[in-house]
């Protein structure tokens, strides 16, 4: 009997990552869902596996890499890891570069950057050992490009973009597979309003008049369909925006 391939996804506790956990594992994958909120992790895994999915959950915090290593560890004999999905990140605050605030770049640039670090050299040597492994990061159209109040994110950003880019590099010819997600404006319960530190009505503002911004299950879908092309197919890059978003800064907007 054939063991069943491991999707791990970080921060699966809400938004793309739940989402992507939820996609993945309806695709036949045992999904490993991280992220430091236990009680969401574990409610989402339980919901999955009433549905008949194979899914556990390990509360994580990315940051942590003896953590991570452990965490790393425990999946030796669970079956093989194919897939790693780096969604782990987040914006803090949109503060001008004059004014912004050192902690949250470093925040931002620990979790984004160096969490995704962490989870990819933690389970390289399984994703290679499965024959047919996928490392994916999320990064976001901020690693593409820059706009105002942003620059910590967009550094932070453009950090998992290099990576991505290098690692791909450095692996060619393994049997590993780079896959970057770099997602524009998508809409779920809590991007905006941890950027904003809860402020619900600059929250609100980010999608104000946009009809239909991303959801986090399109971003979820796009995932998954990187994920199960044949083994062969590298999916480099792939940005994906709402209709209505022609770039960072270009937004239709309805009045």
């Amino acid at each position: 009997m054939t063991a069943t391939p491991i999707a791990v996804v970080t921060g699966a506790s809400s938004g793309i990552g739940a989402a992507t956990a939820r996609s993945l594992a309806a695709a036949g994958y045992h999904v490993v869902l991280t992220a430091r909120r236990k009680d969401r992790v574990e409610a989402i895994a339980t919901e999955l596996t009433d549905a008949g999915h194979r899914a556990t959950a390990h509360p994580l915090d990315v940051t942590d890499r003896a953590a991570v290593d452990a965490f790393a560890a425990s999946l030796d004999s669970s079956g093989p890891v194919k897939v790693l999905v780096n969604n782990a990140g987040g914006a803090l605050g949109a503060d001008s570069v004059a004014t912004g605030d050192p902690a949250d770049w470093r925040q931002m640039y620990e979790v984004n950057v160096i969490g995704t670090l962490n989870l990819t050299q933690a389970l390289l040597p399984a994703l290679t050992a499965s024959g047919d492994g996928t490392v994916v990061i999320l990064s976001s159209t901020a690693g593409h490009g820059t706009y105002e109040g942003g620059a910590g994110y967009v550094a932070a950003k453009h950090g998992a973009h290099v990576l991505a880019e290098t690692l791909r590099l450095e692996i060619v010819g393994t049997p590993v597979r780079v896959v970057e997600i770099a997602p524009g404006m998508v809409k779920t319960e809590g991007f905006a309003a941890t950027r904003f530190r809860g402020d619900a009505e600059k929250a609100a503002k980010v999608y104000e008049g946009v009809a239909e911004p991303l959801t986090a299950e399109d971003v979820a879908d796009t995932v998954t369909w990187a994920v199960t092309r044949p083994a062969h197919v590298n999916i480099d890059l792939l940005i994906v925006r709402p209709r209505a978003q022609a770039s960072n800064t270009k937004v239709h907007r309805q009045h």
